[in-house]
């Protein structure tokens, strides 16, 4: 009975999200209330587990998704993500131009949050078109898919990072067997895929081409690839260096202390508040002004990953969640690939990649314990799963049929394959990481 409700309740979040256009934060917490009574939790104690799983949710992340929202906001108005485009596709030439744009999504889109990222290098990929005179999906679906695998599987990106905190995965470890699996994810869904779309007409706007900065504006070459990447390079350092050096004694407990992800993302941006800011000739009012923007732009993302906290805290203190592990337990499916599937579907069901993410979480957190699968493995298959099939009810599916002005039908058969793609792709990637690891 316990599992119906359960059942219940997350369609009914399905449905108060795709039907009532509730906001998605309200929703988890009246799912959670009401699922957490019927579940049995007494009137006097439900709203304290719903506070404790928004505290015990919030606490870890809120300084890495913050920081990571500042950082991607620095990148692009000091002209950092410009400069790296630049770079990229000086590099590639014209022959190349759709691995130019690939590889320059895959480093911008780890700083930059995707909805930033895509309105970002959209104008970017006009440009393209226009000059060469290519076909816009044809040229943008690489970028997209690099920009949509880091979106749903690398840290410090909201989801992902959420995921490490309740599988109680390491950061560092996550971020580079991610890198894996990104990788052939996007060669897939990018470039290769791509050829089929060439014969999609898209006639985006010219007044969407990219306003660039001028060249002697922009912050150096080096200064914007190792700004922009600092957070990746630091975690790496904090999995490899404590291979190398004990833990014990004042090494360990200094590693262990500069390997903090909130750490690493602090110094981060203070490099960065003089890299890409002062140096390059912002005030210190403009780049602070920016930071609070940067803010304002994640605070219901932030909302809905403590809605989903607070869902998950009700499914463990009314003992439904050791059911519920029971129940998946005896399934002839591996975790892994559960966990991706039941991202799927909510995926599919909502819209949002996630919210997907997250509830997933809460499902098969309980069956983590029993089946000793790799912790860091889960969050890349779940996060792949969020980002199955996107289609009319996600926000992404809009953007990009807005911008490059493309009929339903079109859409479907470019962007909503490719975020199939990835998905199916980045399952077979962390299921072959699971034979090595």
């Amino acid at each position: 009975m316990n599992i119906l409700i359960v059942l219940l309740g997350i369609v009914l979040l399905v449905l108060l999200i795709t039907w009532g256009k509730v906001n998605a934060f309200l929703a988890f917490l009246v799912v959670s209330l009401l699922t957490g009574l019927l579940l049995g939790i007494p009137f006097q104690t439900v709203t304290t587990s719903v506070y404790k799983g928004i505290g015990d949710t919030l606490g870890p992340l809120a300084i890495v998704i913050v920081l990571g929202a500042m950082l991607g906001k620095l990148v692009a108005e000091s002209g950092a993500a410009q400069q790296i485009a630049t770079v990229m596709m000086t590099a590639f030439g014209e022959k190349y131009i759709q691995w130019a744009l690939m590889v320059t999504g895959f480093i911008i889109g780890i700083p930059l949050f995707y909805n930033v990222g895509f309105v970002l290098m959209v104008p970017l990929i006009f440009s393209v078109v226009y000059k060469y005179k290519l076909p816009a999906v044809y040229i943008g679906i690489p970028m997209l898919a690099s920009l949509s695998v880091t979106h749903g599987f690398l840290p410090p990106h909201p989801s992902p990072t959420a995921l490490v905190n309740q599988f109680h995965a390491n950061m560092g470890l996550t971020l580079v067997y991610g890198i894996l699996v990104a990788i052939p994810a996007i060669i897939v869904a990018g470039p290769l895929f791509a050829r089929r779309l060439r014969n999609i007409v898209s006639s985006p706007l010219e007044g969407l081409v990219a306003a660039s900065l001028p060249d002697d504006r922009l912050p150096g070459r080096t200064n914007s690839f190792l700004s922009s990447l600092l957070p990746v390079i630091l975690l790496m350092l904090s999995t490899l260096l404590p291979l190398i050096i004990p833990a014990k004694g004042a090494w360990g407990a200094m590693i262990g202390f500069f390997g903090d992800s909130g750490i690493i993302l602090l110094l981060s941006i203070s490099i960065a508040t003089f890299t890409l800011g002062i140096r390059t000739g912002m005030t210190m009012k403009r780049i602070m002004n920016g930071y609070a923007d940067a803010v304002k732009d994640i605070a219901m993302i932030l909302l809905i990953i403590a809605g989903a906290g607070a869902l998950k805290q009700v499914f463990l203190d009314s003992g439904v969640s050791s059911q519920i592990a029971t129940a998946l337990h005896s399934w002839p499916v591996h975790p892994l690939v559960l966990g991706w599937l039941i991202a799927a579907i909510i995926r599919v069901c909502l819209g949002s990649a996630t919210v997907a993410g997250l509830t997933a979480a809460g499902i098969i957190l309980p069956l983590m314990a029993r089946s000793h699968v790799n912790p860091n493995l889960m969050v890349l298959s779940v996060g792949a799963g969020s980002l199955m099939f996107s289609h009319v009810n996600d926000a992404g599916f809009w953007l990009f049929k807005e911008y490059f002005n493309l009929s339903i039908r079109d859409t479907l058969r470019s962007w909503s394959i490719m975020e199939t793609i990835v998905a199916l792709v980045g399952l077979i990637g962390v299921l072959l990481l699971n034979l090595l690891v």
